[in-house]
């Protein structure tokens, strides 16, 4: 089974697409959560409950971050290895 330019085509925009998500998605945790901290600082000084956001909104944002720019797509020849693997 061989990859077509259409296949590298459609991966590569997937991959653009994530990329070009992630951005909105890091200026949204940043506004919202700075708003949040502002808030927290002019009305109480209590328990910092704006963490309980920043850690996990900013969990989902790493999670985001990974596959926008870290993980690979899965190539025909890893396919192939680990198929053999299964047969054994």
């Amino acid at each position: 089974m061989s990859v077509t330019p259409d296949d590298l085509r459609q991966v590569a925009l997937k991959q653009l697409q994530e990329r070009r998500d992630f951005m909105p998605h890091l200026l949204a945790y940043i506004l919202v959560n700075a708003g949040l901290v502002l808030v927290w600082a002019l009305v109480s000084h209590g328990i910092f409950w704006p963490g309980f956001v920043l850690l996990f909104w900013g969990c989902g944002l790493v999670i985001h971050a990974w596959t926008a720019f870290i993980r690979r797509p899965i190539t025909e020849a890893e396919v192939e290895r680990y198929m053999a693997r299964l047969h054994g």
